[in-house]
């Protein structure tokens, strides 16, 4: 068996590093297919905010329709003033976005960086040395591969936790308004529902 010398290694070093450049190069374009609407027909409606369920108040005490009237209209403005939130007030903020969609672990990555790897593997190496360039190709290929999607579900696992947390605090001032006028409507005798 012959040695391998300094010589056939400074001949086969271009070769790696070309393969090992392109190996880098070409797993930043294995993306996940991004899911366009068609240039044809009219765009998709705009998805509402959640609106929050009503609230009901049951009167325990007989009170008439007039006493009802005025007891929701003073505990309404009791809230207001509490809770800092007048949610009869169109609000001036941004509108409700949707959150954004998961990233799949299914694989596809893994398995298009391997198939990406061994091409280039088997492409750069000489006619006899293909076969074992293709698998080391493939291997490298598969590792970059699950790197990426891994790093693209994690952030899509961030930026959903940061839509939630959002979405928690601009409802928080909301829940306080109904913690508020529900319990000055429960002090007057009413059932809040």
């Amino acid at each position: 068996m012959e040695q391998p010398t300094t010589s056939s290694f400074k001949s086969r070093a271009p070769g790696l590093a070309a393969t090992a450049l392109a190996v880098l190069a070409l797993s930043g374009c294995v993306v996940a297919p991004v899911h366009h609407r068609p240039a044809y027909g009219p765009p998709p409606a705009p998805v509402a905010a959640p609106a929050a369920p009503p609230m009901y108040f049951y009167p325990e005490r007989g009170q008439g329709p007039e006493l009802q009237d005025r007891d929701r209209y003073e505990c309404y403005r009791l809230a207001v003033r509490d809770s800092g939130v007048d949610p009869g007030m169109t609000p001036v903020s941004r509108p409700w976005s949707a959150p954004p969609p998961p990233a799949p672990r299914d694989g596809a990555e893994v398995v298009g960086g391997a198939v990406t790897g061994a091409v280039l593997g088997a492409a750069v190496s000489s006619p006899r040395q293909a076969g074992p360039n293709a698998v080391i190709g493939a291997v490298f290929g598969a590792l970059l591969g699950a790197a990426s999607q891994e790093a693209r579900a994690q952030a899509s696992e961030a930026a959903m936790a940061r839509h939630e947390a959002a979405m928690a605090r601009s409802q928080g001032p909301l829940n306080n308004f109904r913690r508020a006028m529900g319990a000055c409507m429960a002090s007057r005798g009413y059932t809040v529902g």
